[in-house]
């Protein structure tokens, strides 16, 4: 049976629970358009923490009874939360800029003007770009006045790519000026993509080696000591609008290095290949359950189930918690460094009364932030974010029971993969 997680599919009826909106579909690439469930045995755990999601869609509680006076630790960058209040973040490309593990206020004063673009398109018409034109006003003052600083913040090794980058970024802050000026609201925002990735490769070369120590009892296993990129073939069946769709996925390791880590080694085993989406639901989308009586990926090695203890990193933390939820640990207020915010969301399914009992099978959340928003509700320190769909994860929403995971591949940073078990057991 598949590892329970907050999922819908049970017996019991949701006639109270708000509808989903519709998300808007856009252009994307790499989607080839196009001229019965695996296990359907019905599960008490399944349906308990379906009707508890759904209570945190209505209600946003945290958790059942759960006590709300407790205090997160003090973050490390509160000069940070100035630029980052408001709503939360749903963009999959923002939630990994905040994570990385940087301390460079000059580079956030960059990223955030930038980022509001986004909010200022959503007026109508060209009137739009009187607001994207305060924000790149905005953007190119904070470079002008914090590049000094920025250039500080870079690694040592990295630093002439970072200065490479930011002059691309100034030029490019002109360029987005007088795409702007011309009144060319198409061109926007690939233009404001490109600076983004800019921006977020700059904050990355801050990164200066992995910033924590492991736990002992995890340092042998599969870890990702940074990030990765891996991109997702799914062949999409009884669609006569979209035939094959690759998914584009970070891994962040650097929140999450277990539980990465054992993803990417389970990749290179090609372990999901051929593998078919075995849950779809409208809540998620969830695969990893292989064939046979085992619910994970059993190590030839051991013969064993390998699983991975449930891994948390708290914004303000410097390492993460793990083998316990953070309702477990009762700190109700704190704010995880990798939310449950963004369409596409990848995390570890796991038996909901054992906390360390993941080990191969993974989901993606489909749904809006504003229905759960971020930590206040269940799933938020309760399950092991690694990564978020960045690239065409509008498409899930498509993605239906026995539609067939081809391939998955990485792309980028397998050579932050340390200790890999496939080099050792094939």
């Amino acid at each position: 049976m598949a590892a329970a997680l907050a999922s819908s599919r049970c017996c019991c009826s949701r006639p109270s629970l708000p509808p989903l909106p519709t998300r808007g579909r856009r252009s994307v690439a790499r989607c080839a358009l196009s001229g019965g469930e695996k296990r359907n045995s019905f599960s008490w755990k399944e349906c308990a923490i379906s009707v508890a999601l759904s209570v945190g869609l209505i209600t946003g509680a945290p958790t059942f009874g759960s006590p709300a006076y407790a205090s997160p630790l003090e973050p490390v960058l509160p000069d940070l939360s100035v630029l980052i209040s408001g709503p939360p973040i749903k963009d999959p490309g923002a939630l990994l800029r905040y994570a990385l593990p940087i301390d460079n206020k000059a580079i956030r004063e960059v990223q955030k003007p930038l980022e509001d673009i986004t909010n200022s398109l959503k007026v109508a018409g060209v009137r739009a770009l009187d607001s994207v034109e305060r924000n790149i006003k905005q953007a190119s003052r904070a470079l002008n006045n914090g590049r000094s600083l920025i250039l500080a913040g870079l690694a040592e090794p990295k630093r002439a790519n970072g200065e490479e980058l930011l002059n691309k970024l100034a030029v490019g802050l002109e360029e987005l000026q007088r795409i702007v000026e011309d009144r060319n609201r198409d061109a926007v925002a690939p233009k404001q993509k490109e600076l983004l990735q800019y921006v977020g490769t700059v904050e990355e070369d801050m990164v200066d080696g992995f910033p924590y120590e492991i736990p002992e009892e995890y340092r042998t296993m599969p870890l990702l000591k940074g990030r990765a990129t891996v991109d997702m073939k799914v062949k999409i069946k009884d669609n006569p609008n979209i035939e094959d769709c690759v998914f584009r996925i970070v891994l962040d390791g650097y929140n999450a290095p277990v539980t990465a880590g054992n993803f990417v080694d389970l990749v290179e085993r090609k372990f999901y290949d051929g593998m078919e989406i075995q849950r779809a639901d409208g809540f998620v989308v969830q695969t990893g359950d292989p064939e046979g009586p085992a619910e994970g990926f059993i190590d030839p090695s051991t013969g064993k189930i390998r699983t991975v203890p449930l891994e948390i990193m708290v914004d303000g933390d410097k390492a993460p918690v793990y083998g316990e939820t953070l309702e477990e640990l009762g700190r109700y207020k704190a704010q995880t460094k990798l939310p449950f915010n963004a369409f596409g969301t990848m995390a570890m399914a796991r038996e909901e009364f054992d906390d360390n009992s993941a080990s191969s099978q993974v989901f993606w959340l489909l749904k809006e932030s504003e229905l759960t928003p971020s930590n206040a509700n269940i799933l938020d320190g309760r399950y092991a974010v690694f990564g978020y769909v960045t690239e065409n994860e509008d498409y899930l929403a498509d993605v239906k029971v026995g539609d067939v995971i081809e391939s998955i591949q990485v792309v980028s940073g397998f050579d932050n993969l340390v200790n890999p078990s496939y080099k050792i057991v094939g």
